[in-house]
């Protein structure tokens, strides 16, 4: 594999991804053609590509590798990398009302008979968003399989998952451990993105009792192909399973594909030839905010998407006992017995575990701990802070006997990240109420606080959109010549499928399927609509306000939203039914886009010579070409005398430039010699 332990000098092996030259060369000719190291290639090979490009992945050398390069049948050559995974009220916030006898849902059956291809982590079949009651039989346009493997028989798939096919020949054993080599999710984030885009209806869904009601997809009545290209835990997509789910998507017939993994190397080709296919294809925008230029998945052709709150809330009541007032944060604390009364003293701590600052954790036990650092903030990145210090500090307290946790952050985007906590209260404060219980601690050293059990909130009164603090932003470090994102969708504290029961998740892997969903119903009231008029409706009818109010971007500090923040704003899928007017892009007109782009990955270094006095100094070529499959060019270097004169050393040099930063220099010295009777020393 890629990440695989290959030391310098040794002979390791590693996942290669090759494109033929697309639709020029066919697969099977260039494996039959009958040189050594073209049958080394095919006898190495794990996944070929031969419906909507031309292509394999091999085990091969690192000299294999070049060799195969070399060949002139090769557009490119690149090792497989690993891409990491981006992940019920959220569908009624969309104004996707199931209730209603008018509208996007009810006009398009709920978007029966369209196909959403799913690449990512597997799925549980046995989940109820996944049961196929009332649905009729499927498409006939549908090709593809249903493929048994361990603890996932053929006769899972159903009339709503109606395919499902798994990559693991780049793994080794090690890679497999504690997964299913079949399509079934040991992890759950592909369970969850399979589940918000097309879940069925299912009632009396809730988190321990927190945001009670139906769970749906956006599309409930879509049926789902999955493509389970991501292992691990967490799981991460191997490109070349990638390109293979992409490959076996196009020739099964899928409508929409929906991929909620990390920045994609090589699916930028293959997502092109999805979308010539008439595919449209939904990327998640990235986790890396609020920091600009972050966003991943930046193709014209395809979608990107970032993450937004919906209107729902967990207020939670933090009670101090020296005082009448109360202060109020979030969490996802469910199981308190208001009967007892439940009185913890306060220990305070930055709870930067992981760092010097670190506090004796043994000083928590009994007591609920005030995690307040305010100057965390600007000394750690936006990115992992306050996320990654709360699982750290969750894990630390619970370890050492804590009996809860008050963490002060700037944003309560994610509450997931405090699910292990289950019965122990663990509540999100913004720093101005960490601030006034710090003041109470240090002034009354027996303060003792209680935390109730957390409530739900609904509509109007939380404001809402908002972009999410994580959601990468814009523009594209590389292409920032096209405005990434394109649009937000709801991916904060999303409850969705995961195994047998439904869980809160957060990124914007949740969501990348909203707009899937959407997408399928959008595909089903008009089937003659492009990816590109699909892409515009939705872009151009997006929401940049709600109730009159900016929508707002969490982060440091909030803002209000700009296009780098959400694209052409918050998802609207009523209006986008009829957005009146609508940009039609030839996906054809893409593949000179492409060739530009390889042409900026080639570096070009022209010769600049300065010659020494008499002297003349040519090279041959005067210009070279490196890319990724050509690292090593030669040139030569002729000198010639202008004057015939013997005498001492003269200095010339010769550069080699890129039109850029890059001016490589060389000195030259040259001591010419007419005759051998003569010299001048």
């Amino acid at each position: 594999m890629a990440d695989a332990a290959c030391n310098e000098g040794s002979h390791c092996r590693l996942v290669i991804v090759v494109l033929l030259l697309i639709l020029l060369l066919p697969l099977q000719t260039f494996c039959q053609q009958s040189t050594t190291k073209k049958e080394e290639a095919h006898d190495s090979m794990i996944y070929s590509y031969k419906h909507g490009f031309s292509g394999f992945s091999a085990m091969l050398t690192e000299s294999q590798a070049q060799e195969i390069a070399e060949l002139p049948e090769v557009h490119s050559i690149r090792p497989s990398i690993l891409h990491p995974l981006h992940t019920t009220r959220s569908q009624d916030f969309l104004g996707l009302d199931y209730t209603q006898s008018a509208g996007l849902l009810h006009d398009t059956n709920y978007g029966d008979s369209v196909i959403i291809g799913i690449i990512d982590s597997g799925i549980w079949p046995e989940s109820p968003s996944f049961k196929d009651d009332g649905l009729g039989p499927l498409p006939s346009k549908w090709k593809g399989k249903c493929l048994a493997g361990q603890a996932f028989g053929s006769n899972q798939c159903n009339r709503k998952i109606i395919g499902a096919r798994w990559y693991d020949k780049h793994l080794n054993p090690d890679n497999l451990k504690g997964q299913y080599k079949s399509a079934r999710d040991a992890d759950g984030h592909g369970t969850h993105v399979a589940s918000t885009a097309a879940g069925v209806l299912v009632p009396n869904v809730s988190f321990h009792g927190l945001a009670v009601g139906y769970a749906r997809g956006a599309a409930p009545r879509a049926r789902l192909a999955v493509y389970k290209a991501c292992w691990g835990s967490p799981p991460s997509c191997d490109t070349a399973a990638v390109l293979q789910a992409f490959d076996d998507a196009i020739h099964d017939g899928v409508d929409v594909l929906s991929l909620s993994i990390g920045a994609p190397g090589l699916e930028y080709p293959a997502s092109l030839q999805a979308v010539k296919n008439g595919i449209s294809v939904i990327f998640s925008a990235g986790n890396e905010g609020p920091a600009p230029r972050t966003v991943k998945n930046a193709s014209p052709w395809a979608m990107s998407v970032a993450s937004a709150t919906i209107d729902r809330a967990f207020p939670t009541v933090i009670t101090l006992s020296d005082s009448t007032s109360s202060f109020v944060g979030q969490s996802l604390f469910y199981d308190t017995d208001d009967k007892i009364d439940n009185w913890y003293e306060v220990y305070q701590s930055s709870c930067l575990f992981g760092t010097p600052e670190t506090s004796n954790v043994t000083l928590a036990v009994g007591k609920i701990v005030l995690c307040n650092s305010p100057n965390s903030v600007s000394l750690i990145s936006p990115t992992i802070q306050p996320v990654w210090n709360i699982l750290l500090a969750v894990n630390a307290l619970k370890e050492a006997g804590a009996k809860g946790i008050i963490f002060a952050a700037y944003a309560f985007d994610i509450l997931d990240v405090v699910e292990s906590c289950g019965s122990m209260p663990c509540v999100l404060v913004d720093f101005e109420v960490a601030q006034q219980i710090k003041q109470s601690a240090d002034e009354n050293t027996a303060l003792v606080v209680k935390v109730a059990a957390a409530q739900t909130w609904i509509g109007g009164e939380v404001l809402a959109p908002k972009i999410s603090a994580f959601s990468s932003r814009g523009p594209s470090p590389l292409y920032p010549e096209f405005l990434k994102p394109d649009i937000a969708a709801p991916g904060s504290n999303i409850l969705a499928a995961v195994q047998d029961s439904y869980k809160f998740m957060s990124g914007t892997s949740m969501a990348c399927p909203h707009v899937s969903g959407v997408v399928a119903l959008l595909k089903a009231l008009h089937p003659d609509w492009s990816p590109a008029i699909i892409k515009s409706a939705l872009v151009t009818t997006a929401s940049n306000e709600k109730y009159g109010v900016p929508i707002l971007a969490d982060g440091l500090p909030q803002k209000i939203a700009d296009p780098f923040d959400y694209g052409g704003g918050f998802i609207d899928p009523n209006r986008a039914v009829d957005p009146g007017l609508a940009y039609d892009v030839d996906p054809n007109d893409y593949t000179l886009l492409l060739d530009c782009i390889s042409a900026a990955n080639s570096s070009f270094y022209k010769a600049v010579v300065k010659s020494p006095p008499g002297m003349k100094i040519s090279v041959e070529p005067s210009v070279l070409q490196f890319s990724q499959s050509k690292k090593k060019q030669s040139f030569k270097v002729i000198f010639s005398m202008t004057r015939k004169f013997q005498g001492g050393y003269l200095f010339g040099s010769l550069a080699w430039y890129d039109g850029g930063t890059h001016y490589v220099r060389i000195p030259i010295a040259v001591r010419p010699i007419v005759s051998d009777n003569y010299a001048d020393l």
